[in-house]
């Protein structure tokens, strides 16, 4: 699976009770799927997922794949403690036609969490996961930070395809992408422009029957479906870093980072994917300009104001983020005030 270009972080909307507000969630789906992200991340930090329960987990992720463009990309927060309760999660997630899961280190028992447990954990998922495995380092929030040698190993598995790391540090990025650039390349199919092809783009539509039909030709195969005249090529690609941290986007991309999955483009797509496109277009003037635009917003909302933050700069801006969920407070007066003076520029 190609993962490449900018990925919003989605958030959970649950009512003023808790429960999850699942039509908020397809409006949030409907709206990032007509921007021009390559797709969206479920259940990540940004999602809440440690305070949703299995049951909870699997709906959310049926829902949001539900209402969402066949063409985005969709990865599923699947990480538990257990390698047994994870592999679980990712069978749901194909289920439901994720094109990848996303999973965090296991850290309950963090003392024992050396390097050979920590590549027995992901190793194992990997070995069962019937998705693509991209890993997960968020040391911010879990007691352990993934050793860039450790994420050279699991580079070699043929079903670990990447790794967001959203340390926020670019020494640590150059450094994955340094140790990760000779691991195996992988075949990727993709449109005939190299976008990512995703696997609800090749199923066929509910009661039409209709599905990809490979050719052959141009450049490893062509997939043609008679009505929407749709095709795919292959692409090789090597093991994907994609930065967690918008405030260094421009940096990490000139590190050689494919993109980035970020909080901030859960409330501001179109403000991150500027300087996504116009570091592709080469223009550094621009891409300087964009990226100025937003590091300061996304340190203040993201880094500092979190889950809360987060949500409240969703609602400024059209999409629906409402309360966190208890124990996490809801936003002061102050804060949302300093948001919106912070977005007034940002409104997208």
């Amino acid at each position: 699976m190609l993962l490449e270009g900018i990925f919003a972080a989605v958030p959970t909307p649950f009512y003023s009770d808790e429960r999850v507000y699942f039509r908020k969630l397809e409006a949030n789906m409907a709206r990032y799927s007509r921007s021009l992200l390559s797709g969206m991340l479920l259940l990540g930090s940004t999602g809440e997922a440690p305070y949703l329960d299995d049951a909870e987990t699997r709906d959310v992720l049926r829902v949001a794949a539900e209402a969402a463009a066949p063409d985005k990309v969709l990865i599923a927060g699947v990480g538990r403690e257990s390698v047994k309760a994870t592999v679980a999660l990712a069978e749901a997630a194909a289920e439901f036609r994720y094109d990848a899961v996303l999973v965090r280190t296991s850290t309950y028992f963090a003392s024992q969490m050396s390097p050979a447990v920590v590549l027995n954990y992901f190793r194992s998922v990997a070995d069962r996961s019937p998705l693509p495995v991209v890993l997960y380092n968020i040391p911010r929030f879990v007691s352990y930070n993934i050793p860039i040698e450790v994420a050279a190993e699991l580079a070699e598995h043929p079903n670990i395809i990447g790794i967001k790391d959203s340390s926020g540090n670019l020494e640590r990025i150059r450094a994955l992408v340094a140790a990760t650039v000779g691991a195996p390349r992988r075949t990727a199919t993709v449109t005939p422009i190299f976008e990512a092809v995703t696997g609800r783009m090749l199923t066929p539509k509910a009661g039409t029957g209709e599905a990809l039909v490979s050719i052959g030709g141009q450049g490893g195969g062509v997939a043609v479906a008679a009505a929407a005249q749709i095709k795919t090529r292959t692409k090789e690609v090597g093991f994907q870093v994609l930065t967690g941290a918008a405030s260094n986007l421009l940096e990490s991309l000139e590190a050689g980072t494919s993109g980035g999955i970020l909080g901030m483009a859960a409330f501001a797509p179109q403000a991150c994917q500027e300087v996504y496109l116009a570091w592709k277009d080469h223009d550094r003037k621009l891409a300087e300009e964009k990226q100025k635009r937003i590091s300061g917003p996304n340190q203040r909302v993201v880094g500092e104001l979190g889950i809360a933050g987060v949500k409240y700069a969703c609602d400024f801006n059209g999409y629906y983020g409402g309360r966190a969920r208890a124990p996490l407070l809801l936003s002061t007066s102050a804060e949302k005030a300093e948001i919106e003076g912070l977005l007034a520029g940002i409104r997208n």
